[in-house]
């Protein structure tokens, strides 16, 4: 009798270990409790937070969906304008799920959290550029990007809310056309250049001015300096500058030196 109640207490012991199991949902996520079979099955009624959670794994199965920002880097795709031409965008992402959405997220795709933002978050993403970049034409998206990419955040922005999600930030990676960017690089160019000649401009009148103000002074020093000169200063001027010498070359047998005494 004793054996057949150890029998027991061990089928017993199995069938619960068999039948139930335990998992401990990580901080910064929430936990779904799914029902695999019956007349409910589908998603439970309990967002889980953080803590352990017992569950038979026959019938019932437990997600995890991280509620934290996460930046998210997608590969570039392209989108054409109102008037044909082609933009890239290389958009990246920082998004996190609501708090308490985490099981209306999963009953909608039934996927994990990576595969949602991998899949119908990118669609959302694709659906917000091309709207609003189809709006505006190539030179209105140029004179105009930052209020085109605040076009496209807005529209994102309202169209994850819907789904459960909250965008924390995002940045388009918006690429113009090569043609745009060579016209773009041929203007500046021009501007530079133009500008280039403007500054050299101004510096060649400067410096003709320059010398103008310098030869005015000159000659306004001359004029004034001429208007000072008389007769006896001329005459101390002519001795200043003789050096004592008399000439080879004299006129008769005179020698005598003449020097203006008026």
């Amino acid at each position: 009798m004793k054996k057949v109640f150890m029998y027991f207490v061990f089928a017993l012991v199995a069938m619960c270990s068999m039948t139930s199991c335990v998992e401990r949902i990580d901080a910064g996520c929430e936990g779904i409790l799914v029902n695999l079979y019956g007349d409910d099955k589908g998603i439970g009624e309990v967002a889980l937070c953080t803590g352990w959670v017992w569950y038979n794994p026959m019938t019932k199965q437990v997600f995890e969906y991280p509620t934290y920002v996460q930046t998210i880097d997608y590969e570039p795709f392209t989108i054409n304008a109102k008037d044909g031409s082609e933009f890239k965008i290389d958009p990246n992402v920082n998004i996190k799920i609501a708090d308490g959405k985490s099981p209306t997220v999963f009953k909608k795709y039934r996927k994990e959290l990576s595969d949602v933002i991998m899949g119908p978050v990118l669609k959302h993403v694709k659906d917000a550029c091309r709207i609003e970049i189809n709006r505006f034409t190539t030179d209105q998206i140029v004179s105009n990007r930052e209020a085109v990419e605040k076009a496209i955040e807005k529209r994102l922005t309202a169209s994850l809310k819907s789904e459960g999600f909250i965008l924390d930030q995002f940045t388009s990676g918006l690429t113009y056309p090569q043609t745009i960017v060579e016209a773009v690089n041929a203007k500046n160019k021009a501007v530079q250049e133009a500008q280039k000649s403007e500054n050299e401009l101004k510096v060649a009148e400067a410096e003709a001015k320059k010398k103008i103000v310098s030869a005015q002074a000159a000659a306004e020093a001359y004029r004034l300096q001429v208007q000072t000169l008389d007769e006896k200063m001329l005459r101390k001027m002519w001795i200043d500058k003789w050096d004592g010498k008399l000439p080879v070359t004299m006129a008769g047998n005179s020698s005598a030196l003449y020097i203006p005494s008026k």
